[in-house]
């Protein structure tokens, strides 16, 4: 095989400890197989190293998101799955005329590879009353809380194959953002590329930054394919050099949304304020996810960023204060997001609560509602519905699941899941890539490390709020089915020890991994 390159074997130190407990035994039979191309090695410093090179290696390059293949599947997953040892697992990457010592796929592989476009060839469905003997005890676990309930569907043929309170509503925390996912691949779709840009206001020297509700855009660098700040300056540096103007007046346009711009839960580290001009979420540290702090106007922040950039590319400018562009203003410069699939994948990763509401904005946009809060859910709930959902129930209140009067059901998160895998609907496929991977990547990747039987296995979005604690997401059992879940619990009155609750459901969906249940 062909080791991924040092630099993400870098990248991956952080998971050398957990996955050389995985390995450990099997050090002796995968020396050889592992061994780099591109750098050599002594002998000794490839025993001491084959225990976590493989995977260690792999995790890396899956933790900096990338790249992607044809196939929807990091290519570091596809080398992490080949670096197992030989036995176990069903073989899905190796070619006929390989050697019988060469390693085969461990059991994750099927998840990881060939698991997110279907089921293994003549995999066994499993049955619900072996089901429910697995997972009913789990599941009673008291630590989850007093309200659980559970849907596990066979995504090749959307059949429920097990059910407890099934469509029982209740608060679903982040895995609302599933949802958001859903709607947002629906509309405006995969493809859909959020525009920043500039204008300059018709015999004036007005010139405008028009926010169009991208979260990812940054002003740092490297932007590694993100929409640049920087670049945007350079390009209206240039257009305005161009009219010979070299001073401008400043001004910054976030008229795009509706509506308040405060979070219902108010002013909060885990969501910058909801407005259509933002760099780098509006974070007031380094960090690219989790909790931070936030500037109090976001907007107004990214337009003063603005302005120094333009003074270093020769442009002097007033400070910039709050306007709207008219219809007569004349195209400066833009720059534009990746893809929403992109958006879609990262925001599932990291649960990004900022990319949430912004892609439940551009549903809103792209279906004609409002885009505000209230309008974001009449366009979620309208998309669902053309998709034959269940939304009996249901009830939308944010995109990213922060509010608590977000209701959904077990059988509505497993349903889409089941929907993103149907190769029918190929434009909901981030859906599934997207989902942390056990063990490895986003708010996964700190969990899973005693369960072997489910690392790069399961793959799930969590969900976290005082007293609810939900896993929703999609794992190949050992049979090589490929199944999706949603465990939702709560207990709001005497909210349970989260680490524990997070616990139990781990548990119960390693169970789900290894369960042949047949």
């Amino acid at each position: 095989m062909v080791v991924p390159e040092l630099r993400a074997w870098r990248a991956a130190r952080p998971h050398v400890v957990r996955v050389a407990r995985t390995v450990e035994p099997h050090v002796a039979r995968v020396t050889q197989a592992l061994r780099p191309r591109a750098v050599r090695f002594t002998t000794p410093q490839v025993t001491a190293l084959a225990t976590t090179v493989g995977l260690a290696v792999a995790a890396g390059a899956v933790a900096v998101a990338g790249p992607w293949d044809s196939t929807g599947q990091r290519t570091a997953e596809r080398d992490w799955a080949a670096s197992r040892e030989p036995e176990g697992g069903a073989d899905h990457a190796r070619k006929s005329g390989t050697s019988r010592t060469s390693p085969r796929a461990a059991p994750s592989a099927a998840s990881v590879l060939a698991g997110l476009g279907g089921s293994a060839p003549d995999a066994p469905t499993p049955a619900g009353k072996a089901l429910a003997r697995v997972l009913d005890p789990l599941l009673a676990n008291p630590v989850l809380g007093a309200r659980r309930t559970a849907v596990v569907v066979d995504v090749a043929t959307g059949e429920r194959l097990y059910g407890t309170g099934a469509d029982q509503v209740q608060t679903p925390a982040s895995t609302t953002k599933i949802v958001t996912a859903v709607a947002a691949l629906t509309a405006p779709g995969p493809d859909h590329r959020i525009r920043t840009r500039t204008v300059l206001e018709p015999g004036t020297k007005e010139v405008v930054l028009v926010g169009g509700g991208d979260p990812t855009l940054t002003a740092r660098k490297p932007t590694d394919g993100w929409a640049d700040l920087g670049t945007l300056a350079d390009r209206t540096a240039a257009a305005l050099k161009e009219r010979h103007m070299d001073h401008v007046t400043l001004s910054y346009d976030v008229s795009l949304y509706a509506g308040p711009d405060v979070h219902p839960i108010g002013v909060n580290e885990n969501i910058a304020k909801v407005t259509a001009l933002m760099v780098d979420e509006g974070r007031s540290d380094d960090s690219t996810s989790g909790p931070a702090g936030r500037a109090p106007d976001p907007a107004a922040a990214a337009a003063r960023k603005f302005a120094d950039l333009l003074h270093d590319r020769g442009i002097k400018t007033t400070s910039p204060g709050l306007s709207k562009a008219t219809s007569r203003s004349q195209a400066l410069a833009s720059v534009s997001s990746p893809p929403l699939s992109a958006l879609v994948e990262r925001m599932l990763t990291n649960s990004d609560n900022d990319i949430a509401e912004a892609l439940a904005r551009q549903v809103a946009l792209a279906t004609g509602e409002e885009p505000s809060f209230d309008g974001d859910a009449k366009a979620i709930r309208a998309q669902l519905k053309k998709l034959g959902l269940p939304l009996s129930g249901a009830r939308f209140a944010d995109g990213s699941g922060l509010n608590r009067a977000d209701k959904l059901s077990a059988g509505l998160l497993a349903a889409l899941l089941a929907k993103a895998g149907d190769p029918d609907r190929p434009e909901l496929r981030p859906v599934l890539t997207g989902l942390p991977v056990a063990g490895f990547t986003g708010t996964l990747s700190t969990r899973y490390a005693d369960a072997p039987t489910a690392t790069g296995v399961v793959r799930a979005k969590t969900g976290t709020l005082t007293g609810v604690n939900t896993l929703a997401g999609t794992v190949v059992d050992k049979d090589g089915r490929l199944l999706a879940f949603a465990f939702l619990t709560s207990d709001e009155a005497q909210p349970p020890n989260p680490s524990e609750a997070r616990a139990a459901l781990d548990h119960t969906a390693t169970a789900l991994a290894a369960c042949g249940c047949r």
